[in-house]
């Protein structure tokens, strides 16, 4: 597959294609979902369109437990149907559609009670992977084993002895949420969908009762197009109800935001080799490795605040270390804590008892001609709820078109992966890099690993890590302005890279030199690059502020300090 960079010209260009003709797909929306959306629809030949009012994956789809997983609780639900559908998806992408990006990750469930809870989690865990192999894709995730409290201890250290009498290890894998649903976009792009970011839907054009396009507000150079399409897709996770209000129809079912927040600490702090998932009172906590850190989460709250920045409290975060302290030898502190981050999940919530059912899965819905709404599920599924969502927009076109092949699709990156891991030693000795730097590349952007390098080649200054953030080359922050997208700071420290929930300053120490990195390939001037610095400086203090603050309305109140970068209104 032929790499597209989304570029500021592939942007410019986008729109202006999107202006000139009639698609076939418009989606709204630049997460996980929305994305898949667009890349399943060009996958079938059709003329597809994608817009996003912020960045790519800006909400839900860069603030997940970045698991690809069953949901090995929803067994307990009884919900086997979910978990079995989840499984494949997580076979498909570690196998096929995004090995560069999706790797198996190995947790630990520590048993409490010596007899009746090893047989009672043991079946459930058995029953796991039972539905993963039925599925025909578990391949490249082990089978679970049994440990005994030492075992336990061998591989997980920092357990208190008395927190367990033995444990479960079972399987499932992890992936950077934000630079998968990147990718998924992208690789649209290369098949021909026309993709921009801040672009934001103000409006629904209709012809009697059909929606037959919108109107896309550039919130770049402050223009608007009118952007006429066959069929329209609401793929706006948390805001999907906001879309649907520009139609002046009422929804089929209402999405209600559920806050979850999610700690990362050093990994240090934490002695260990694999994963923990531990009971709560209210559901299951996870601590997952992830590189040279861990991640801690998650809640689960009601959300009724600022959408596009739910903000930690005190709260939130004391209630994630009193929990994950109380297995812990070494207890976590508030001084461990690198980052945080806040997300929201889209759940269906429907007027009666049966669709209120609904909340753990997702739905399609046709509400008026021309437009197709998709809401709910999670970040696994969302190729499933890609495919379903344009089968629904298919039926509203009057032309055969073929059924989904996403299941065949890799993303770009994902060709060629596997050998250039094999050649990784030789990647180093060519191009000047370490091998672990190499090993790291491979890791976050398969074989587009050649286009960073070249940066490199061209400019070996660019093979120096980024100040601040040495896990980081300063070639990196380049390539995100140029090839994935990135339009702002924010995108590149958050999403393309994880500096902002990776480093104590959150980003702070980094954020002169990637302004400058950025400025040459975006044409900003020496005002724009201190506006960029001061509003992400003002985003990591109003960060900070909320996070002390005791309660949801207080931390949102302090979140709201600092402005967005492109106003929306």
């Amino acid at each position: 597959m032929r790499s597209v960079a989304l570029s500021p010209r592939a942007r410019a260009d986008a729109l202006a294609a999107m202006a000139g003709t009639e698609l076939d797909v418009l989606v709204i929306g630049g997460g996980v979902v929305g994305a898949g959306s667009a890349l399943d629809a060009t996958t079938r030949g059709l003329t597809v369109g994608l817009v996003e009012a912020r960045d790519f994956a800006s909400g839900t789809s860069s603030r997940s437990s970045k698991l690809i997983h069953g949901g090995l609780r929803y067994l307990e639900m009884l919900d086997f149907r979910l978990v079995a559908e989840a499984l494949q998806e997580r076979g498909l992408l570690i196998q096929t559609i995004a090995p560069h990006l999706v790797r198996p990750v190995p947790f630990i469930y520590p048993l409490r009670h010596k007899v009746w809870e090893r047989f009672y989690a043991g079946a459930g865990v058995a029953l796991y992977d039972t539905l993963g192999l039925l599925s025909g894709r578990a391949r490249g995730v082990p089978h679970h084993r049994h440990l005994t409290r030492s075992g336990a201890k061998r591989i997980m250290p920092s357990l208190r002895k008395d927190a367990l009498t033995g444990a479960l290890q079972y399987y499932d894998a992890q992936v950077d949420d934000a630079r998968h649903t990147m990718f998924v976009a992208r690789t649209a792009a290369a098949y021909g969908a026309h993709v921009a970011s801040r672009a934001r839907v103000v409006g629904l054009l209709r012809e009697g009762e059909r929606v037959t396009g919108a109107e896309v507000h550039d919130l770049e150079s402050g223009e608007t197009i009118k952007v006429r399409a066959k069929q329209v897709v609401n793929a706006t996770g948390v805001w999907t109800d906001d879309t649907q209000g520009l139609v002046g129809e009422r929804g089929q079912f209402k999405v209600r935001a559920s806050k979850g927040i999610h700690l990362v600490v050093p990994r240090d702090r934490i002695q260990g080799d694999s994963g923990l998932i531990l009971r709560t009172e209210k559901s299951v906590l996870f601590v997952i490795p992830w590189f040279r850190h861990w991640i801690i989460g998650t809640t689960d709250t009601d959300w009724s605040l600022d959408k596009a920045h739910p903000a930690a409290s005190a709260a939130d975060i004391d209630y994630l270390l009193d929990h994950v302290n109380a297995v812990l030898e070494q207890p976590l502190t508030h001084a461990d804590v690198e980052g945080v981050y806040a997300g929201l999940r889209p759940l269906l919530s429907g007027e009666s008892e049966s669709t209120s059912k609904l909340s753990r899965e997702h739905a399609v819905a046709h509400p008026v001609p021309g437009l197709v709404v998709v809401a709910g599920g999670k970040y696994t599924t969302y190729r499933v709820m890609a495919k379903d969502a344009v089968d629904a927009a298919v039926h509203g076109l009057d032309a055969k078109v073929p059924d989904s092949v996403t299941e065949k699709v890799p993303l770009l990156g994902a060709e060629g992966f596997k050998a250039l891991l094999n050649a990784r030693h030789r990647l180093a000795a060519k191009h000047g890099v370490h091998v672990a730097r190499i090993e790291h590349l491979l890791s976050r952007y398969g074989s587009m690993i050649d286009e960073v390098l070249a940066l490199v080649d061209d400019d070996p200054s660019l093979g120096e890590p980024l100040a601040g953030a040495p896990d980081y080359l300063r070639a990196e922050i380049v390539y995100a302005a140029a090839y994935e997208g990135a339009r702002h700071i924010e995108d590149a420290l958050a999403r393309r890279t994880r500096i902002s929930i990776e480093t104590f300053d959150r980003g702070v120490g980094s954020v002169d030199e990637a302004a400058r990195l950025m400025a040459p390939v975006l044409g900003w001037s020496d005002e724009q690059v201190e506006r960029e610095i001061e509003h992400y400086r003002k985003r990591v203090e109003a960060e900070r502020e909320s996070q002390k603050m005791p309660d949801d309305e207080t931390a949102d109140a302090a979140r709201m300090g600092a402005p967005e970068i492109v106003p929306l209104a």
